[in-house]
């Protein structure tokens, strides 16, 4: 499997990715700087977390805006795979892969700490090592975590089984709606989340839950 990890000004997780990704495919990621105007040809593309431009603006704003954007838009049209992590999901929605938007947590305060995910779609490429229903814990790290969106495209998700994460046992940490924790669009090649599953894959880590996720891509 042939990945790549989108690097952007002020991304920090980009490493953590690759050597996630790396662990469990054992292939190295190419990592592509954002001014870059073409992605290589490759099965799957991760924009990782972080804090593109220093959060300015707007989380993901200005990174969404980015040369290679353009050519990831057109690659996802055509299904290429693509995963949006923390940062990674504000980018990514703020350029329209994926509906809603990002907000400031509901308690205006960074949170990082481990959380608990339950798996609600476990049909998707990064999911289907896991069972439905699954409970995994994961890590956040976020100021901006808050999902929403308008209530007609809340019905749609919630109805076409496109949440694929929701926070579960009263660790939401950010007041997102309805729990999502992340999401899938419509086709079901670009998923969005806020956790970070890369940072609970060995032993060191401490538990090893979300090494399925990971695992999944090989199954896809």
């Amino acid at each position: 499997m042939k990945s790549a990890v989108i690097v952007f000004p002020g991304i920090n997780r980009e490493r953590d990715m690759m050597q996630a990704l790396e662990k469990v495919t054992g292939q190295r990621p190419i990592a592509v700087w954002h001014a870059e105007t073409a992605l290589p040809k490759v099965d799957l593309v991760v924009v990782p977390g972080g804090f593109s431009y220093g959060d300015y603006l707007r989380c993901g704003a200005i990174a969404a805006r980015s040369p290679i954007m353009a050519d990831l838009r057109d690659k996802s049209l055509k299904g290429l795979k693509i995963i949006g992590v923390c940062n990674g999901f504000q980018i990514i929605t703020e350029a329209g892969l994926l509906p809603g938007a990002l907000v400031r947590n509901a308690g205006l305060r960074f949170v990082c700490r481990v959380v608990r995910l339950r798996i609600e779609n476990n049909r998707t490429f990064f999911t289907s090592r896991l069972q439905q229903g699954a409970v995994v814990s994961c890590p956040v790290a976020h100021g901006e975590g808050n999902y929403i969106c308008d209530t007609e495209t809340l019905r749609r998700l919630e109805g076409e089984n496109r949440v694929v994460f929701r926070y579960v046992e009263d660790t939401n940490p950010n007041g997102a709606l309805n729990d999502i924790a992340g999401i899938v669009n419509e086709a079901g090649n670009v998923i969005g989340m806020m956790p970070h599953p890369e940072n609970m894959i060995e032993p060191l880590h401490g538990k090893v839950d979300c090494r399925p996720m990971f695992e999944s891509l090989l199954a896809a």
